[in-house]
């Protein structure tokens, strides 16, 4: 029988991983700028070779294998997630929505903060998926290139919609239709996160900055740019800013964004590109303005007033973190209830509330105003209308592409 060998790493895409492990959005937990997350025991070399095993697939293409759930006679269910991504108490000794869940349901919830970086946790539950067996996990939390990929390669399962209604109906307009899942068939966002501009206003001067052009073009911020590190959001954003579609870019429309970058590099007008690291950078004015995570705005924003942040006229890109349900797993439709738990307005304001990501349900800001009225009223976590429609998500990659596109980015950042 001919042996699949599951998607390795190219050098390329080791290195971009590298990157992120270090000082991208990987390095990052979910809560706190201050805390660095742990790469754990699994290297890159080990994960890439993991590609080479010979293990055969569960199944490819389209819907996972079927599996026997166990859910009316078990109630209970695991659930997988990145670090300081959940309420918890003031004491740090419970998780409010997940008890409160347990007591109307019945249904007790095993919650493992096991998933620092996404290469990593692939990496401890490939093996178990291109097996065909159960990774010990009814949900996972992943962010969306790998949520395409598990898809892709028929390693989750199909969602019931009869057990997410309120999923169905509240989820934000702006995130049902990617074109890895489109109508969302087997994967729910558990947050967005938005690419947006940051600046300090002391830097520039009471001067907005506002647009990718203004960034690369402004000699008033020459030496005081930064653009991230992680490939999607440098190059998407200035897709958009070139007016193009970063959801229907071709090769030469590619090659143009980073033509456009390397100019900026080769007239100093950037000054690096970097990770996490720009908050401090971008705090003490040592940066004047920067491409930043909007989780981290609102986080400089409470310790610093002179940080603003602008939403470019031509667009922005959002991301996000997706609730999964793996092949095998033993407790779909308890996982499931869970999902549509969170999209019941009062759990979601709960949860945005304490994450300060941007919210993917519909109709959740009287709740969260009664929380947090500030919260509310910010576009970062809840955004209004306008925001939501200038919102562009980056297309999914082939493994050939991603090879080659991360090859030209590492060039350019000189990685």
């Amino acid at each position: 029988m001919e042996q699949y060998e599951p998607d390795s790493l190219s050098a390329a895409q080791a290195a971009a991983t590298r990157r992120s492990l270090t000082n991208g959005r990987g390095a990052l937990t979910r809560r706190s700028l201050l805390r660095a997350t742990g790469v754990g025991a699994l290297t890159i070399g080990g994960v890439a070779g993991l590609g080479a095993c010979g293990i055969p697939p569960a199944k490819r293409e389209g819907e996972g294998p079927a599996s026997t759930d166990f859910s009316a006679e078990e109630k209970q269910l695991n659930f997988s997630n990145w670090t300081q991504y959940i309420d918890i108490s003031d004491d740090e000794k419970s998780r409010p929505s997940l008890e409160a869940f347990t007591k109307r349901t019945g249904i007790k919830v095993k919650y493992t903060e096991d998933i620092n970086d996404n290469v990593e946790f692939f990496g401890k539950i490939k093996p178990q998926l291109a097996a065909g067996q159960d990774t010990g996990r009814d949900l996972i939390c992943v962010t969306d290139w790998l949520a395409a990929r598990i898809i892709r390669l028929g390693w989750a399962q199909k969602l019931d919609p009869a057990n997410l209604p309120h999923a169905y109906a509240n989820l934000s307009s702006q995130f049902r239709r990617p074109d890895w899942d489109p109508g969302r068939s087997y994967s729910y966002p558990w947050t967005g996160i938005s690419t947006v501009i940051a600046y300090n206003k002391r830097a520039t001067g009471g001067r907005k900055v506002d647009s990718v052009t203004q960034l690369l073009d402004d000699p008033k911020l020459k030496g005081r740019v930064a653009f991230l590190s992680e490939m999607r959001d440098s190059v998407g954003m200035t897709l958009i800013d070139m007016g193009k579609d970063p959801g229907k870019f071709t090769d030469a429309e590619f090659d143009a964004a980073i033509g456009r970058l390397q100019k900026g590099v080769d007239t100093q007008q950037i000054r690096r590109f970097t990770g996490n690291d720009y908050t401090g950078d971008l705090a003490k004015g040592d940066l004047a303005a920067c491409l930043a995570w909007a989780g981290d705005v609102i986080q400089l924003q409470a310790d610093n007033p002179d940080i603003q942040f602008a939403i470019p006229n031509a667009g922005y890109i959002t991301s996000s973190d997706n609730l999964l349900v793996p092949a095998q797993a033993r407790h779909k439709t308890n996982a499931e209830k869970l999902i549509d738990y969170y999209y019941e307005l009062p759990n979601a304001a709960r949860l945005a509330a304490y994450i300060n990501y941007v919210c993917p349900v519909e109709g959740v800001r009287e709740e969260l105003s009664r929380i947090d009225p500030a919260l509310a009223s910010n576009t970062l976590i809840l955004p209004d209308g306008a925001m939501a429609a200038k919102s562009r998500a980056f297309r999914s990659l082939t493994s050939e592409e991603e090879t080659a596109y991360e090859q030209k980015f590492a060039k350019l950042i000189g990685a």
